[in-house]
């Protein structure tokens, strides 16, 4: 009778640990899937259109949806400034779990991009400015916060290539730190305006980390009326 009941106690014992664990999602292996579209309309002016589905585990558990958009500004070929908007809706909880908060947020972002190139090796630089407005069960506040993403591409051949990036959250409100994404990825060119990414994501706050996989849909139109001539 004692064994049964010591039994018992580490069963329970173990299921307590193991969901308590589990509260953030961070002993799980996420996923995002995701689309990304740059709209040409003009020789200077594209719409970014951007839709995220972000889950707990890789196939169920809702964590959160982003949808973005932007008017983007081709300064160059190889500098894009950006005045966008965001809506995020995020599910706190996880497995369930009463008392944690779920938000709102709808975003405003200021972004410029600088491209270069060093022999086969593309490099995209990407600074952000954002304005949060959060809506949670029990109060309405504003952040800010900068970010700064630091992305390498190398093509392998005319269809393969890597990519990798880190991007680096910095709140200007304390505390100041607020994230730090380290990305890879392996990314296959279906057509010139259409590419597909398979990647890994270690997304790390103060604290705790999130093993994310990720599936990329990357598609770009032209609107730009076509010369005849």
């Amino acid at each position: 009778m004692n064994s049964n009941k010591t039994l018992f106690g580490l069963i329970v014992l173990f299921t307590i640990t193991m969901s308590n664990a589990q509260n953030t999602g961070e002993d799980e292996i996420g996923a995002w899937y995701m689309y990304f579209g740059t709209n040409r309309v003009s020789e200077k002016l594209s719409i970014h259109s951007e839709a995220q589905f972000r889950f707990y585990e890789v196939g169920s558990t809702f964590n959160q949806l982003l949808l973005r958009t932007g008017l983007n500004y081709h300064i160059e070929d190889k500098a894009i400034a950006t005045l966008g908007y965001g809506y995020i809706s995020t599910d706190g909880s996880f497995e369930d779990i009463p008392g944690e908060e779920n938000a709102k947020e709808h975003r405003i972002f200021q972004q410029f991009i600088l491209k270069n190139t060093s022999g086969k090796f593309k490099f995209e630089h990407r600074y952000r400015l954002e304005q949060r407005f959060i809506s949670t069960q029990n109060d309405d506040f504003t952040e800010h916060r900068a970010r700064y993403r630091l992305q390498l591409t190398y093509p392998i051949n005319d269809k393969w290539f890597l990519n990798a990036y880190d991007e680096v959250f910095i709140n200007l409100q304390e505390p100041i730190f607020g994230q730090n994404r380290l990305y890879a990825a392996i990314g296959y060119n279906v057509q010139s305006n259409f590419s597909i990414q398979l990647g890994y994501l270690k997304n790390h706050f103060t604290g705790i980390n999130f093993d994310r996989l990720q599936l990329g849909v990357f598609y770009n139109t032209d609107f730009r009326k076509k010369d005849n001539n």
